[in-house]
């Protein structure tokens, strides 16, 4: 089979830069298109010089029609906005497309589920290993823990510049949570707290965000009982880890049919 031709979307970001760099050393993949927003000042650069890996011959542009038509799939951590509209593109074309963008919309999503009737769709709050590991024990561990006994709070860091709270990785794990105890998470989540609450509600799955400096991204699951508390966790330490599962999904989707897939797919975690 020949290589998989893949777009990168914010081919001039942090996230994008990496994405270049581990498509280019990935056995089976190759950048065939490099997305900015129009008036971006990397338009026309070649994405591999901006990488910091060398002439690739792809250089950054501002059109997708030709860069989807011409593609096997489109890697995609852009802002809710860009990922429905891309989605459509991405069914048209039939293609690939992987979305690591998070804070969608309800209407969002469901844009997106409707594309993947088309496209074959990974999307995920987080597309590394560990965090997906995580998530399956931290449903094992909600589904094993009464609720009565044992409150959830999930307690994420990013750095400075992210815009959307709780992260998606948090709300990923509240959705493993919730899915452990057979409980909706939108019905069942506190996201905020400030003056007199009153006492924590049973069974709630409590959010706290934090923001400041580099971070690339923490997250916490602390189960705390009467005298004892579990907490399990994930550190991120490079954006690399997020680049390799959204390549990995690609190169996994390529094969499956239109649908919507998560990393958990992916992966081989879904029972």
């Amino acid at each position: 089979m020949s290589d998989m031709d893949l777009v990168v979307v914010g081919a001039a970001g942090r996230m994008g830069q990496t994405l270049i760099r581990v498509i280019q050393s990935t056995p089976g993949a190759r950048v065939s298109a490099a997305l900015e927003r129009p008036g971006s000042p990397a338009i026309g650069q070649d994405s591999g010089e901006l990488a910091g890996i060398g002439t690739i011959g792809v250089a950054i542009t501002d059109d997708p029609l030709p860069a989807f038509a011409k593609a096997h799939g489109v890697l995609d951590f852009s802002v809710p906005a860009v990922s429905v509209e891309f989605a459509g593109y991405a069914a048209q074309a039939r293609i690939v497309h992987v979305i690591g963008t998070t804070g969608c919309s309800p209407e969002d999503e469901a844009k997106i589920a409707a594309a993947a009737r088309h496209a074959t769709v990974v999307k995920s709050g987080n597309m590394s290993l560990g965090v997906n590991l995580l998530a399956v024990l931290v449903e094992q561990a909600a589904k094993a823990l009464d609720p009565e006994d044992f409150d959830i709070e999930i307690l994420e860091m990013h750095h400075r510049g992210k815009v959307d709270a709780p992260s998606g990785t948090a709300l990923l794990l509240g959705e493993a949570a919730a899915a452990g105890r057979e409980i909706a998470l939108a019905d069942n989540s506190v996201r905020s707290r400030d003056g007199h609450t009153g006492a924590r509600k049973s069974g709630t799955l409590g959010f706290a965000t934090l923001r400041g400096g580099s971070v690339v991204g923490d997250h916490s699951v602390i189960l705390a009982g009467s005298g004892e508390r579990i907490t399990l966790s994930h550190h991120a330490e490079d954006r690399t880890i997020f680049a390799r599962g959204a390549v990995r999904a690609a190169l996994w989707a390529r094969e499956r049919k239109p649908g919507l897939y998560s990393m958990r797919d992916v992966l081989g975690l879904v029972p």
